[in-house]
Formats: structure tokens, C-alpha cells, sequence
């Protein structure tokens, strides 16, 4: 009976960890907007995804208000703020800030997104922090009134995909809840078995397992999403900059549950060696 518990209570904690794991990771780095910023800040750096977000969101930029005799003075003047928009001192806060409201359109209640008058219907990016940055760096050299709009958004994905966000954000905190229920399984399986190293070992392989088929996983569900076009070459550049970094961040997760799952498998053999040690010893 001991080893029928102790066997059910090992693959339930095996079971319960490949969930809790990838949900712990998403909640911390896709649904919790401190963890997405950090993940995503590193995109305002990259020179290329620099150039055409800027020129993105330099062109959205309402030139209305603009005397037409002037009209020949802002164009040049567009063209230079896209260039150097990205070097102004208030690049990284405005960046940060993109981040920030992004974030909350795509994992806000829909029904909120609908007050604040954005798209609830896909991914969106919301530069206007970018706009109005530029806006204020035109109004300041050529000192013509500029009205930078208060949403500037760019989407990013599809419908299907927004509603995966609203999945996200209401699953992935019970990852907590399961890596809990992981971490009890295990142990009663530890307390109940009559030889502890066997689950040990077994603990050790389903972790080296785990970590191949979430890598596995990791590489399908970023080849899925790259192969969906999302219309918008800004958009496009942002998505496979954000997975690449996604990926690189988890593979780091997948790393160290390789390496905990090679330490439990190496510490179940020697346990069992020790174990036969003692009893040839008393012998």
C-alpha cells in the first residue's frame, strides 16, 4: 500500500509541476506588468526596432493645426525627430510607458478597454507615449503647436489571441496554487515510500523529462506565432523581438529544472548505493 502512494503521489507532483512551472513563469513575465516591462524594455535597445518604431510613431503625428505655408518646415522636421527620437533624453521613460499602457489594454478587462475607448479586440501596442514625445521635441524647435493624440495603437495580434491573454490572466496565478500542490506530493511520496530513492530518481527523470518537453513546446508555440502576419511591419518586428526574449527567459527556467532534475536523479543512485552499503555493512 506504502509503495501505491507513494508511486500515485509522484506522478501527481510530476503532473502538477508541468503546469505550475510554465503558469508561474507566465503569470510573473506575461500577466504581471512589472515582469512584461522588464521582459520587454530590452526592445527599446535593439537600433533597427528603434528606427522603425520611431518612424511609426513620428508619422501618426497630426500636423493639422499647421499653417499650409508652414507645411514644407514640418515635413523635414518629422523625418529628423524620427531619427533622433530615440536619443532624446525622454526615450527610455516614454518606452517604459508604451510598455505600461500596452500591457494594460492587452490584459485589462475588456469591458474597461471599451470605457477608455481602446481596441479590446486584439493585441495592441499603444505608442502615444513615443507621439507625444516627438510632438514636444518638434514643438520645441520649430515652436509650432503640436496636439499629440492621447492613444496611438498599433495591433499586434489577432482576435484569437487577445483572448488567450484573458485565459492567462485568470489560469496562470494557479500556478502557485499547483507548485504547492507539487512540492505536498512529492513529499508524502518521499515520506510513504519503503525505498526513497526510488522517488528520488523518479522525481530527477520527470524533471529532465519536463524540461525537454517544455523546450519542445517553447519552440513550437514561438514557430506557431511568428508564422502569424500581423499586417504591420512595426508590429511584426516587435512580436519576434518580444518572443525571442520570452524564449530566452524561459529557456533559462527549462536550464534550471534540467539541472534540479539531474541533481535528484544523480542523488537517487547514491542514496541506493548507500542504502546497499549499510546493508552489506550490518551484515
Amino acid at each position: 500500500m506504502r509503495t501505491f502512494v507513494s508511486a500515485i503521489a509522484t506522478v501527481l507532483g510530476i503532473l502538477l509541476a508541468a503546469v505550475a512551472v510554465p503558469a508561474i513563469w507566465v503569470d510573473r513575465n506575461l500577466v504581471q506588468e512589472d515582469g512584461f516591462v522588464h521582459l520587454a524594455a530590452p526592445l527599446g535597445k535593439d537600433s533597427d526596432f528603434q528606427r522603425k518604431l520611431a518612424a511609426a510613431a513620428v508619422g501618426t503625428i497630426d500636423t493639422g493645426s499647421v499653417p499650409g505655408f508652414l507645411s514644407g518646415l514640418v515635413e523635414p522636421m518629422l523625418e529628423k525627430a524620427a531619427e533622433s527620437l530615440t536619443g532624446l533624453p525622454g526615450y527610455p521613460a516614454a518606452w517604459e510607458e508604451t510598455l505600461r499602457r500596452s500591457h494594460r489594454l492587452s490584459f485589462a478587462d475588456p469591458a474597461a478597454n471599451s470605457r477608455d475607448g481602446a481596441s479590446a479586440s486584439s493585441l495592441t501596442l499603444d505608442v502615444a507615449p513615443l507621439v507625444a514625445l516627438g510632438a514636444e521635441e518638434i514643438s520645441r524647435t520649430t515652436r509650432l503647436p503640436l496636439d499629440p493624440p492621447k492613444q496611438t495603437l498599433i495591433n499586434v495580434g489577432q482576435p484569437t489571441q487577445r483572448e488567450w491573454t484573458e485565459r492567462l490572466a485568470t489560469y496562470a496565478p494557479m500556478g502557485y496554487v499547483m507548485a504547492i500542490g507539487a512540492v505536498v506530493a512529492l513529499l508524502l511520496a518521499f515520506v510513504a515510500a519503503r525505498r526513497r530513492w526510488t522517488v528520488l530518481f523518479a522525481a530527477g527523470l520527470g524533471g529532465l523529462a519536463l524540461a525537454g518537453l517544455w523546450g519542445l513546446a517553447l519552440q513550437q508555440g514561438s514557430a506557431r506565432a511568428q508564422a502569424t502576419d500581423t499586417g504591420n511591419a512595426v508590429a511584426n518586428m516587435f512580436r519576434d523581438e518580444f518572443l525571442a526574449a520570452a524564449g530566452k527567459d524561459f529557456q533559462s527556467w527549462i536550464t534550471a529544472a534540467a539541472v534540479t532534475g539531474g541533481v535528484l536523479a544523480a542523488a537517487g543512485i547514491v542514496t541506493l548505493f548507500a542504502s546497499r552499503k549499510r546493508v552489506r555493512t550490518s551484515r
